[in-house]
């Protein structure tokens, strides 16, 4: 299961304390107490694992490491260990306190969200030609803490949309190497499936029901994950009694989740076309031309449909 909202608590690592310490060498007196070692800072980094979430469902609270008080050979204390949290890519990260907003799109990116605190001045850093003997010494300082709302929104090219037993997940299946699991029910898939075909990411987002966009079922959950996809590619059942109504039940929901979702360039694919009769293929085909004239009919167990699909999806690259 993939895991695409959790909350978590950050704080960086306390700055050591400086330290009073002076020299027991006789004609070396004075003071040698060193400083604080910094706090160890937090960081969120990428990765193209989806499921990276997955691990914060239990565990809320995260810390980096605390700095080392100073030594008495004026030396300063080690660092404390920096935290680095893995993101998947696709990460939009809130900052509840904050209010700011950013987001992680390429593997790799490492981001700074905490900032230890620095260590604190021990006495060898207070003596003065007036105070060659000074006592003072500072505690290091609290590192930042945070509040996070992390949110997954997947990366695709293509996403997949439809109500449920479109037959997106097998079609899914068919032209990539998703091995998605389907079955003939009239629910919604779980969570989102991904698969690539020549370098296109392609999302099977969960079928939608009427009322979604308002909380109604799993699709408003998932809705967020078609914001950044290039293509929608509509699905639409040819054994349904009504695929007009099919059509504006998704569309309707897309636009009231967010108009946006509405201007993006869409395909109208017709599955399940081995289950109807050509009339009945060439009289839908013709209606939903009426919305666009990208409209095609597919089957996963016909080959020239299939080819034909996997030209139409590549040539969305161009």
């Amino acid at each position: 299961m993939i895991t695409d909202e959790v909350k978590i608590i950050t704080r960086a690592g306390k700055g050591g304390d400086g330290i009073v310490a002076f020299d027991k060498i006789k004609m070396s007196l004075g003071p040698t107490g060193g400083k604080g070692g910094d706090g160890g800072n937090v960081f969120f980094e990428s990765v193209r694992d989806l499921t990276a979430l997955n691990k914060y469902k239990q565990r809320k609270e995260y810390f980096a490491g605390p700095g080392r008080n100073g030594k008495a050979d004026r030396s300063t204390g080690h660092t404390g260990r920096d935290l680095t949290l893995t993101l998947p890519i696709g990460s939009v990260i809130k900052n509840l306190k904050t209010g700011a907003e950013f987001e992680i799109t390429t593997a790799g990116e490492k981001i700074l969200v905490a900032k230890g605190g620095l260590g604190g001045r021990g006495n060898y850093l207070f003596r003065s030609s007036k105070n060659t003997s000074p006592e003072e010494y500072e505690e290091g300082k609290p590192g930042e803490k945070a509040e996070f709302f992390i949110e997954l929104r997947l990366i695709a090219d293509i996403g997949l949309v439809g109500l449920p037993n479109a037959g997106k997940s097998s079609l899914l299946n068919e032209i990539t190497n998703a091995n998605v699991k389907v079955a003939n029910y009239a629910f919604t898939t779980l969570e989102p499936n991904l698969g690539v075909l020549d370098n296109l990411v392609i999302a099977d987002i969960p079928g939608l029901i009427e009322g979604a966009s308002k909380g109604k079922g799993l699709g408003i959950k998932f809705l967020k994950h078609i914001q950044r996809t290039k293509v929608l590619v509509h699905c639409i059942s040819l054994e349904s009694d009504d695929l007009m109504k099919d059509y504006k039940t998704v569309r309707k929901e897309l636009d009231d989740y967010s108009k946006k979702l509405t201007q993006k360039k869409e395909i109208i694919f017709l599955t399940k076309s081995d289950l109807v009769s050509e009339e009945k293929i060439t009289e839908n085909t013709a209606l939903m031309k009426k919305i666009t004239p990208e409209v095609y009919s597919v089957s996963i167990h016909d080959w020239d449909s299939l080819q034909n699909l996997l030209k139409i999806l590549s040539d969305t690259q161009a």
